[in-house]
């Protein structure tokens, strides 16, 4: 993986036994290389650890269900990497039709996207990374909860979302083959079913990260370090995947 060295902060490439990686920022007031999206990193590499380490993350946010991380734990043993498990389910149940699973998360993500918060504004700072099994689906609501907490519009929220697509493969062809989730694409109407019970619900994400334990002075806390000018990181160069 590399880091772009022309002062952006960007990542090229992908971290070593990680799928979907990415960094989540870059629109509204969140600055690049503060908030990283992936899947699963039950097959981290060392050197996909190191490159983590590189770009600054200090902290994992696990959203997948007890069952998930039971059958295939983060393989962060060694890594100095903190790990925070806050599942959007608590056990693999969830709507099977992808129109009902969004509403569903968004009305259980309020307190895993209050953990990515508190991972952002903790002492020793961000970058924080955020993933559930394949980055998709949960990661795609926590992500645009706090995408859209610092301004960034619908557009840009909705774009970063879709990328997933093309990250990992997923169309309408490869979602007939199989049942799973995990290979259905996502669709700009899935988030923002999403995004409209949040508001519906709660009036604003403020409102609803509040209602699920976020303190103002958290939410203070996270605008002030996002209206900070420069990178999180320097930028470096790391080694490339092979």
């Amino acid at each position: 993986m590399i880091v772009d060295e022309t002062g952006s902060g960007a990542v090229r490439g992908g971290v070593a036994g990680v799928r979907n990686f990415r960094d989540a920022g870059g629109v509204g007031s969140l600055r690049e290389g503060l908030l990283y999206r992936s899947g699963a990193l039950r097959e981290l590499a060392a050197d996909g650890a190191r490159s983590l380490e590189g770009l600054g993350v200090r902290t994992v946010v696990d959203l997948r269900s007890l069952p998930e991380v039971a059958a295939g734990p983060d393989a962060l043993l060694g890594t100095g990497l903190a790990y925070v498990h806050a599942p959007v389910f608590a056990e693999q149940r969830w709507p099977d039709d992808q129109l009902e699973l969004y509403p569903a998360m968004a009305e259980h993500a309020g307190r895993s996207a209050v953990a990515v918060l508190r991972g952002l504004i903790a002492p020793g700072g961000p970058a924080v990374l955020v993933h559930c099994a394949s980055g998709k689906d949960r990661t795609g609501v926590v992500i645009a909860v706090i995408q859209t907490l610092l301004g960034a519009t619908e557009a840009e929220v909705t774009g970063d979302f879709l990328r997933t697509n093309a990250e990992l493969g997923l169309t309408a062809a490869t979602s007939a083959a199989t049942a799973g989730h995990g290979s259905r694409p996502v669709a700009a109407g899935h988030l923002r079913r999403a995004l409209v019970w949040i508001r519906s619900h709660h009036g604003s994400i403020p409102a609803y990260l509040a209602a699920h334990g976020a303190r103002p002075s958290e939410l203070e806390a996270l605008e002030a370090l996002t209206r900070v000018a420069g990178p999180a990181v320097p930028p470096r160069r790391l080694p490339a995947r092979p």
